[in-house]
């Protein structure tokens, strides 16, 4: 290996090491925020006190199967894709690839259909919020879409790249509440405000990045094919 490989090698293996811990940091973040929802709604939907109307939390216990509808298929999507989409895992487990990804699929799809159902209605955020829930949710479902339908095909190169685009929007759940938290701090706008331009920031942000990443990452040479459908 020359010396301009080697730095090559060693620049893209620190690429790979700062994208690997966003992704956990973001799911972790999604994971804490998640678990303080369930913490916070589940003691007012058992006792069927819902909190005062204009509080954060009266949209989650007024329409809660909406919401956790979308929430835990969500959570189990998100924690999941990183391990479909890691190369050395599919190649030394592909039945395994193939199961969870049928699993993983369904979770998404649930999750982005009911983040419709509960998003547009009742955003936090008012309609500013509510058209990015309606345009991020439809582009998300139907990058999994195309990724079903191109492993149907046999094409594994674009299944990939679907599924990559799908993830890097849903990861948007996290930087969301990093926004969120920014113009909190600041005291930028009114919370709901900053719900509203968080949700076109963030996952905006996520969709572009995930279009430079396939435009930068080495992906397997055009017209591969394979006889995964998972």
């Amino acid at each position: 290996m020359t010396p301009r490989i080697a730095t090559r090698s060693a620049t893209r293996d620190a690429i790979m090491a700062g994208v690997w811990l966003v992704i956990g940091t973001l799911i972790a973040i999604t994971l804490v925020f998640a678990g303080i929802r369930v913490a916070t709604d589940l003691p007012m939907i058992l006792s069927g006190q819902p909190p005062e109307s204009d509080d954060f939390e009266a949209r989650y216990v007024a329409a809660s199967w909406l919401a956790y509808l979308h929430i835990i298929p969500g959570v189990i999507y998100l924690v999941g894709a990183p391990i479909q989409l890691h190369r050395g895992f599919r190649q030394r487990h592909l039945s395994i690839h193939r199961a969870l990804g049928r699993v993983l699929l369904l979770c998404g799809l649930i999750s982005g259909v009911f983040a419709l159902a509960f998003g547009i209605p009742f955003s936090f955020g008012g309609a500013f919020q509510s058209l990015a829930t309606a345009v991020f949710g439809s582009w998300f479902l139907v990058c999994l879409v195309r990724a079903y339908t191109a492993i149907r095909r046999r094409d594994v190169q674009q299944h990939r790249r679907w599924m990559i685009r799908a993830f890097a929007v849903g990861l948007g759940v996290g930087t969301i509440r990093l926004w969120v938290g920014l113009f909190v701090a600041v005291d930028a706008m009114p919370l709901s405000d900053s719900f509203a331009v968080a949700f076109w920031l963030a996952l905006g942000m996520h969709v572009i990045a995930g279009e430079v990443w396939l435009r930068w990452a080495p992906s397997a040479p055009r017209g591969a094919r394979s006889s995964s459908t998972g």
